[in-house]
């Protein structure tokens, strides 16, 4: 395994990474024992670094992350974020979120996710969405707090503009920015990218395989169960799903003539991208964690990128990423 640093905050951690948090909710039935299998070969196979998230299953994922590192003998770097509250009850079919930044909230966030995850540092904290009530300043002030008393070795942003990014590194350095990135959603070229380039800024990209979609796998919402967050995904609906599925074509051919499969494809172009890009794939499941692995052996030409890049350019996809209430929250 291929190892990164984050930003300059000297961490070193695994090229590839794990996304914990299908492990808990989104996607369908969870099973604690598998995902514990899955946690432990992942470790095995060289991948250290684990995202999750204090509101991943209202805590479960933090504290089955936790559980995992009770037991394990890998020296794993922990992901965690704080900002999304989810205290009231949420009807099925809506999507609902609070947000909040607050200096309070925060540092009670952590010392809940420090008790979760069973550790007393964590070695990356994000701000998972930001609070307009709060200026940027604030909130990176408040996270300084905690690594200044040893609580958080570095911090994070997700889902930010490249504004947003640089009036915060100027309170305190910004190791990682973490937001949804792959062939299918490209938002982050326009300036996300070259900003945290600039600024040293390592880029986390969740989502790798667009849900799944990227895997060839789906073809439609029918076989998912009733609580799968895609159940509410524009880009997973009707019309767009049908023009989605169209753009996957190339994807699928360009896949078999490497002799690898769509997932492992969509992955080793985001490898070849920019060093500072670390891709997390989410998954519950040995035989996918595996297959997502193999994309680090995957070599692609100059012409073979041209080609994906060419078949799905920026804003080829159709629908947006999250419903509306959930896009009000990105790029800011």
């Amino acid at each position: 395994m291929k190892s990164r640093i984050l930003g300059a905050s000297g961490i070193e951690v695994s090229a590839l990474g794990l996304g914990c948090m299908g492990m808990s909710e989104f996607y369908g039935a969870t099973d604690d024992a598998q995902s514990l299998r899955t946690l432990e070969r992942a470790a095995e196979l060289g991948i250290s670094l684990f995202d999750t998230a204090d509101m991943y299953g209202r805590g479960h994922n933090e504290a089955l992350v936790g559980r995992f590192l009770n037991t394990t003998e890998y020296p794993v770097k922990i992901a965690t974020k704080f900002g999304i509250v989810r205290d009231a009850p949420e009807e099925a079919g809506r999507y609902t979120r609070a947000i909040d930044n607050s200096p309070e909230y925060i540092e009670r966030a952590c010392e809940a996710s420090l008790k979760r995850l069973g550790v007393e540092c964590i070695d990356l904290y994000y701000a998972h969405r930001i609070d307009p009530a709060f200026p940027i300043e604030e909130t990176i002030e408040a996270m300084a707090r905690l690594v200044q008393a040893g609580k958080v070795r570095a911090l994070g942003l997700c889902e930010v503009s490249a504004a947003t990014l640089r009036r915060a590194h100027a309170v305190h350095p910004v190791s990682a920015l973490q937001s949804e990135y792959s062939l299918w959603t490209r938002d982050p070229e326009e300036e996300v990218l070259t900003t945290c380039r600039e600024l040293g800024v390592s880029f986390v990209a969740y989502s790798p395989m667009g849900r799944g979609f990227l895997t060839g796998a789906i073809s439609g919402t029918d076989d998912l169960s009733a609580d799968d967050f895609r159940h509410l995904s524009p880009r997973f609906q009707g019309e767009n799903l049908q023009a989605n599925l169209h753009l996957l074509t190339a994807v699928r051919d360009l896949a078999a003539q490497k002799g690898c499969t769509p997932a492992q494809l969509a992955l080793a172009w985001l490898l070849h991208q920019r060093a500072e890009i670390i891709p997390i794939p989410g998954t519950r499941r040995v035989q996918y964690l595996e297959e997502n692995l193999g994309a680090v052996d995957v070599v692609l030409s100059d012409l073979e990128l041209h080609t994906l890049d060419k078949v799905l350019p920026r804003g080829a996809a159709a629908g947006t990423r999250y419903p509306e209430a959930g896009m009000k929250l990105l790029n800011t």
